[in-house]
């Protein structure tokens, strides 16, 4: 496919914008070329400058879970903007969406909203210490919950994509009281926690593990930190911000009966705008300023564009049936994946959760992000190119997601099996 535009585009951006893009793995070096440059999104479909379509199953990183543009959400933020696009004033919506979040996951009895996943797990973290009077958190490798200082430690996504660890700019001290701990792992949890657990604030975890591809946790490793947090008195924080209402309507707390004391959302709450929110028991948000002494505060935390963009795809999510069709658009997308690589005899391990997956290409069962980085990523790079000139775009890294949405029809899903099919071949 021709590209030209989108190729100019880039070369001007890299003279005004550090490498060209707003976030690292936009840049698609991590699959050797540049990134497209998007007009416009419907349905299943992104379109680029240069007039290319693509089924895309990246959906603005997850948010997208009814699709682009969708008809409902679109009319709802246009309502929206004519009434005012901001006041920095409470609105009906804020109260509207956060007793929706509240029904849909019981665990979040009080719910603060923000606007961004990182400042969701960033104020999470600090109310977390606010409450318990401790310092050290725990997370774990290849788990990505933002760029705040404190946990840009071993971390996934585009760190990982880049090779980077951590980041440059961080000082030692910001992230001392931070352990890192290996996933699914939870002898060294039960040890770590013995020793140290009287000290812990809180562990914070992405409960399906999808800044390193998609790995869920093994049988037990939920209700294990649960259990160990229950012990010490530290507060156990799922990071939702990508599984929440994308794997089951309440999030994979509902999916894996483990209650967390406080959630962080985003993406799909702000239906494709920016938006985030943290919630949890009432006596931990109670703590919250102007409640209590934690401070935290957003001159744009309750958008009413976000909120009505976040309204009207809750309302449809909740609709009957909605996550059984998910299911099974998803479930034959990756089944059928897993079987073609095992056709042309290409080395792979698929994950999938819902309505997110990764294909591995790796003979390691993949648990922790030590076996995810088995994975072979030139080879995910060829087939990254292989598959975006056979018009399906996936995420530029082998270390995120693939998402499905409500708009991949049967149609979307065999043209790409049938691209699959081919370039599975070559690789």
């Amino acid at each position: 496919m021709a590209q030209a535009s989108s190729e100019k585009l880039y070369r001007e951006a890299e003279e005004i914008i550090p490498g060209g893009v707003n976030s690292p793995v936009r840049s698609c070096r991590a699959v050797g070329t540049h990134p497209l440059f998007i007009t416009s999104g419907q349905g299943s479909k992104i379109y680029d400058v240069d007039g290319n379509g693509y089924i895309d199953y990246v959906g603005s990183w997850g948010p997208l879970i009814l699709g682009h543009a969708h008809a409902e959400v679109v009319a709802a933020v246009k309502a929206a903007a004519e009434q005012g696009t901001s006041f920095g004033i409470p609105t009906a919506r804020e109260v509207e969406l956060a007793k929706m979040i509240t029904q849909l996951v019981p665990s979040m009895e009080m719910v603060r909203m923000v606007n961004s996943g990182t400042e969701a797990t960033m104020s999470a973290i600090r109310l977390a210490r606010g409450y318990t009077g401790r310092n050290k958190i725990i997370k774990f490798d290849g788990c990505y919950h933002g760029h705040a200082d404190t946990l840009l430690i071993k971390t996934g996504s585009g760190a990982a994509t880049l090779g980077i660890p951590g980041s440059a700019g961080v000082p030692p001290d910001f992230v001392r009281y931070t352990l890192s701990l290996r996933f699914n792992d939870l002898e060294q949890v039960a040890t770590v926690m013995q020793e140290q657990g009287d000290d812990v604030a809180a562990i914070i975890i992405e409960p399906v593990a999808g800044n390193m591809g998609v790995v869920p946790p093994k049988s037990g490793f939920l209700e294990g930190l649960r259990h160990w947090c229950d012990e010490t008195g530290a507060l156990l924080i799922f990071d939702e911000v990508m599984t929440g209402f994308r794997v089951a309507l309440g999030g994979a707390q509902a999916l894996y009966s483990v209650r967390p004391d406080l959630t962080c959302l985003g993406k799909v709450i702000g239906g494709g705008l920016p938006v985030g929110a943290y919630g949890g028991r009432r006596d931990v948000m109670s703590k919250v300023a102007p409640l209590g002494e934690v401070y935290q505060a957003g001159t744009l935390s309750g958008n009413p564009l976000a909120m009505s963009a976040g309204l009207t795809t809750l309302k449809l999510l909740s609709e009957p049936g909605v996550y059984d069709q998910l299911e099974e658009r998803s479930s034959y997308l990756f089944d059928e994946l897993s079987r073609l690589a095992a056709k042309h005899n290409v080395t792979s391990t698929m994950h999938r959760v819902g309505s997110m997956g990764c294909l591995f290409f790796t003979d390691q069962t993949v648990m922790d992000f030590d076996t995810a980085q088995t994975t072979d990523t030139q080879r995910f790079a060829h087939m990254f190119c292989a598959m975006l000139e056979r018009g399906v775009y996936l995420a530029p890294s082998q270390f995120e997601a693939a998402f499905v949405s409500l708009a991949h029809d049967k149609e979307d899903v065999d043209k790409t099996l049938a691209a699959a099919d081919e370039v599975f071949k070559q690789i």
